[in-house]
């Protein structure tokens, strides 16, 4: 098994389940001290460190960035994942339900990545990876609110590469297609036709298939290690090949 992270110390937003536990798990088993931060950690155990936090308080957020960082003495990366879904048009979803999803799905990168920076700066192999979303490039039906969202998203990732370059600081981002995690389970169960809205999302994406958590925790790991130490400012799709390909309906040449 590769330890291409022995040594390094990792904090991982929404870690508790879905995308960011599968990173937390996957940085773990290579070597790497993880701490995980949530609003609910009951569900982290050894050798992962969890440390309860709200990505919308800043007061919450720099109290468990600076718990984890004492814990390992520092910090080497920073995966900002925490997020929640919206659905609907652009009328469909009222001022309260904007706020709140820019609050975690935006501010939440922001305020951890504000508390992190100090703790960044003196690792000699700093990254910091954006859980991001093919919403991000692509027009969706249903997903003007969480679009925007991680469009802002992808915008903060290449502004941020920028400003921290000089500090020795990578900032990327990997832009997942729908993965098979809790939250699609959650909106699969309430359409009228659980299967039938599976198997549109399954062909949505050219593999014919969801993605899995593991793919794009794999994503992340590389984007975070030192193999990519001359990766900064990108945005990685693990999509299925939903933002890249245009195929023809099957059966035709």
């Amino acid at each position: 098994m590769s330890t291409d992270f022995d040594g390094l110390r990792v904090l991982v937003t929404g870690g508790a389940s879905g995308i960011g536990r599968a990173a937390a798990d996957l940085l773990s088993s290579r070597g790497a001290r993880v701490a995980v931060l949530d609003l609910d950690t009951a569900s982290v155990a050894a050798p992962l460190h969890g440390f309860q936090a709200d990505v919308t308080d800043d007061r919450s957020v720099r109290a468990a960035v600076s718990a984890a960082a004492e814990a390992f003495d520092g910090l080497d990366v920073l995966v900002n994942n925490a997020g929640i879904g919206a659905a609907g048009t652009v009328e469909d979803n009222d001022d309260e339900q904007w706020h709140r999803v820019l609050n975690v799905n935006l501010m939440g990168v922001v305020r951890t990545s504000r508390a992190a920076l100090a703790h960044l700066r003196r690792s000699p192999c700093a990254a910091i990876v954006n859980t991001c979303s093919i919403a991000a490039t692509a027009g969706l039906p249903q997903r003007a609110l969480y679009s925007a969202s991680k469009g802002a998203v992808l915008s903060l990732t290449l502004a941020m590469a920028a400003d921290h370059v000089r500090e020795g600081i990578r900032v990327n981002c990997v832009n997942p297609g729908t993965v098979d995690t809790p939250w699609v389970e959650r909106l699969l169960a309430a359409a009228p036709d659980p299967a039938a809205e599976r198997a549109a999302l399954n062909a949505r994406q050219p593999t014919g298939r969801l993605v899995s958590a593991f793919e794009v925790a794999e994503a992340i790991a590389y984007l975070a290690s030192p193999a990519a130490a001359s990766v900064t400012g990108m945005a990685l799709a693990v999509d299925g090949g939903m933002a890249g390909l245009r195929l023809r309906p099957e059966g035709r040449a």
